[in-house]
């Protein structure tokens, strides 16, 4: 299956909500499933893609905690930290199910971050300064990968590229699917997606640019995410060119 939501059309929903976490006032918006995720399997969501896009508070600060799901986390705005990790625009985090990261703190302009899954189900967080958390711990690998900040091409530059570029993200590579690429596309430009059942699913985030799918145009922050049992698809940029990331989950996700 391939699930498909509009950036534009997603943020217009972007609303202010207490965090669970910390007790303040931040605001999110879903792009796929609900933002409460203390749901049965048999929820009709469980199974089905999992994200959404938080704008955390000036200051504010998520204790460390860890999912029962892999997840990757795109930092696109304001700045901030991770642990060790300073962060800014555009940074991606991939982190294995089961492993532990954090704090996350919010500099004074505040920090967004975008979280995709390839399901809802157990993907609520589980904080480290909570009793019974180490009951709820189970085998992983815990990776827990954070990029150095990518540069995105000027408008000119990027639409009359005429070369296609795919750049891995990290420098390792890994023999489970895992994968995390940025594709330049210039004006017009296509060419195909991973296969999906290479991996555990994958993920297609326009970070720049437009792409164009479905007879539609898919503007800044769109995302599609397309299951294990998903076919390869064409991507195709729009009339501004297209800077794409291509997030591959590993086969094992839970």
């Amino acid at each position: 299956m391939i699930y498909s939501v509009n950036g534009s059309d997603a943020l217009k929903n972007r609303q202010a909500v207490i965090s669970r976490g910390t007790g303040m006032t931040h605001w999110s918006a879903e792009f796929f499933g609900p933002r409460d995720t203390t749901m049965a399997l048999d929820h009709p969501a469980a199974l089905l893609p999992h994200a959404l896009v938080t704008d955390m508070a000036a200051g504010e600060s998520i204790l460390p905690h860890f999912h029962g799901v892999a997840q990757f986390q795109i930092f696109s705005g304001g700045a901030g930290s991770m642990g060790r990790h300073q962060l800014r625009p555009l940074m991606v985090q991939f982190k294995d199910h089961h492993a532990a990261y954090g704090p996350v703190v919010a500099g004074p302009q505040g920090l967004t971050f975008y979280a995709m899954r390839m399901q809802a189900f157990n993907s609520a967080p589980v904080y480290l300064d909570k009793p019974g958390y180490r009951e709820k711990l189970k085998p992983s690998k815990r990776r827990n990968l954070v990029s150095p900040p990518l540069v995105l091409s000027t408008a000119p530059v990027l639409a009359a590229s005429t070369t296609a570029m795919w750049e891995p993200v990290y420098a390792e590579t890994y023999d489970d699917g895992l994968a995390a690429q940025l594709l330049r596309l210039g004006r017009g430009m296509a060419v195909m997606s991973p296969s999906p059942q290479r991996a555990g699913g994958l993920y297609l985030f326009v970070v720049n640019g437009s792409l164009e799918h479905a007879n539609a145009q898919w503007p800044l922050w769109s995302m599609l995410a397309l299951d294990k049992t998903a076919d390869a698809i064409e991507i195709r940029a729009g009339e501004a060119g297209l800077e794409l990331l291509v997030l591959e989950f590993p086969h094992e996700t839970t």
